[in-house]
């Protein structure tokens, strides 16, 4: 039977690195993993707690846009973290952030059919263009100013006037580009002018620092103001809570009301017992901290020992990826070499072409293995490239 002329999904990124994983994985040693953002640091203790503590309870149906405790945690966070002040009916649950933003062109063009374009940044998470494709949407790239940032200015008038929802990404993955309150605010006002929804992904946006390694405290696109605005919000990396499959999305009230209406329609339900550990996540700053410690120093190692891999730093200073590319006097650049290179000794990275065409010269180079790990990379690297 002849197979429908219909949508064909792309081969999964990450799948495409199997030979190169098997390579590293039989170099002595192990493999060091370092090509998808997995964390690998524990879950607080006090969010197992109160999993263990919840599931017991919980035989019947948990509410789909998120229970009260949740939702109360999440304002309080956005209070305590930014200064914003939402009241819970501002805030939904998700399954997990990736869904939603593979989930949200579709939703909201239900909303509005009149416009089918989703922007995004030309070097960026994939699932903003796969979102948009699975929605029937035109996928457009905003080309990246110096920093990575977007250049909104190179959008035609013909794409924004089509344009349904715009993609924010900052902190940035992978780029580790890191945008302050008044580039977030000339978004928002460029997309308000032309009637376009914001969706803010701000998922790596506790951790962040300087060029020198100091912490300093991320920016939101809700600073703005809430009127045509969503951000969405992660646990899998700020409580290493990515199993969990925890999120949220806050914003518009109008906006967040319907996004909640559609998804309790569609049965996108976080588990009860999620829910009660996800409130105790939220409540608390302290392991955060503490996990931005950790990363901070597994970057601070990692930067200082980028030249024994023949690589040099070309991202900004946040998350806990680095972006970089060949030094201009060493071996061959491009990400795909690179990566091979990089097998040959037992470390897996992503090439950048994951994450656009834009990004084909770089690698994205996760740091979530412990610092003996990424020291034993290093250390193979070094005695490869002497």
């Amino acid at each position: 039977m002849t197979a429908p002329a219909g949508f064909r999904p792309p081969p999964y990124p990450y799948a495409r690195l199997d030979a190169l994983k098997q390579q590293a994985s039989g170099v002595p040693g192990g493999l060091v993993d370092l090509s998808v953002g997995t964390p690998c640091d524990p879950v607080p203790e006090a969010v197992v707690r109160a999993l263990a503590e919840a599931a017991p309870r919980w035989a019947g149906y948990p509410s789909a846009v998120g229970l009260p405790p949740l939702r109360e945690a999440a304002c309080g966070w956005l209070e305590r973290r930014f200064g914003v002040s939402l009241d819970s009916s501002q805030v939904v649950a998700c399954v997990g952030t990736k869904e939603l933003v593979a989930s949200l062109p579709h939703v909201l063009r239900l909303r509005d059919p009149s416009r089918d374009t989703v922007l995004y940044p030309a070097v960026s998470y994939p699932t903003y263009a796969m979102g948009a494709e699975l929605a029937g949407c035109r996928a457009v790239p905003v080309p990246l100013s110096e920093g990575w940032h977007l250049d909104l200015s190179a959008v035609s008038d013909e794409d924004a006037a089509r344009t349904l929802v715009l993609w924010l990404n900052e902190p940035g993955n992978p780029t580790g580009s890191a945008a302050g309150a008044e580039e977030l605010a000339a978004a928002v006002e460029w997309a308000r002018a032309r009637g376009v929804i914001v969706a803010s992904d701000e998922c790596y946006v506790e951790f962040t620092w300087d060029a020198a390694g100091r912490h300093l405290p991320g920016a939101t696109a809700l600073a703005a103001g809430a009127d045509g605005v969503l951000t969405v919000h992660s646990l899998s990396k700020r409580s290493n809570m990515a199993g969990y499959r925890s999120g949220f999305v806050a914003g518009d009230g109008d906006l967040v009301t319907y996004l909640g209406q559609v998804r309790t329609h569609g049965g996108r339900m976080m588990p009860g017992p999620v829910q009660a550990a996800s409130a105790v996540a939220w409540a608390d700053d302290s392991h955060v901290e503490e996990q931005r410690a950790v990363y901070a120093e597994r970057r601070t190692l990692a930067l200082a020992r980028l030249p024994e891999a023949g690589l040099v730093p070309a991202g900004g200073p946040a998350t806990f990826y680095l972006w970089a590319r060949a030094a201009p006097d060493g071996a061959p650049g491009g990400g795909w070499p690179i990566a091979a290179r990089l097998a040959e000794s037992g470390t897996l990275v992503s090439p950048g072409e994951f994450y656009g065409e834009g990004g084909a010269d770089y690698v994205r180079i996760a740091l979530v293995q412990p610092a003996d790990r990424i020291e034993l990379a290093f250390d193979r690297l070094a005695r490869a490239f002497a």
